[in-house]
């Protein structure tokens, strides 16, 4: 049996520091301006602690706490949540993830990786899925 068939995930690193997390944070609060989109930006630490959040004028109440866990469910299940939002689309038995404490099957949560180890996530809500995602990639590409 072939070692490389199945990818070793990825360790957790040392929490990102509030300077990466401000970097981090600009790049995505300059996506979701640049586009006009009222976006609430969430950014954990590898444990998934709150670091930085940001909620923009006119951003909707509930996506503080949608942009959190979005943030939270990526780095504790080391990827973005596009992945489990994509499975769910498919139904059958990937609707199992529904039942998994922490899921949250929405994209616009990716993991943060600083020298190949996960330092936290970002995580965005307010908009469209999709749009959150865009906002999330762009804050994630800025570490």
């Amino acid at each position: 049996m072939s070692n490389s068939a199945v990818p070793r995930p990825l360790d957790y690193g040392a929490p990102i520091s509030l300077e990466r997390a401000k970097a981090v944070m600009a790049a995505a609060e300059a996506e979701a301006s640049a586009n006009g989109w009222p976006a609430v930006i969430a950014i954990v630490d590898s444990g998934g602690h709150l670091v930085m959040l940001h909620s923009f004028d006119h951003a909707q109440h509930g996506s503080v706490a949608i942009a959190q866990e979005k943030a939270r469910c990526a780095v504790n299940f080391k990827r973005p949540t596009k992945a489990f939002e994509d499975a769910v689309k498919e139904g059958g038995i990937n609707l199992r993830i529904l039942a998994t404490p922490g899921m949250l099957p929405l994209e616009g949560g990716v993991p943060l990786i600083a020298d190949g180890r996960i330092v936290g996530a970002v995580g965005v809500s307010g908009m469209r899925s999709h749009q959150d995602g865009q906002v999330a990639e762009a804050g994630a590409k800025a570490l």
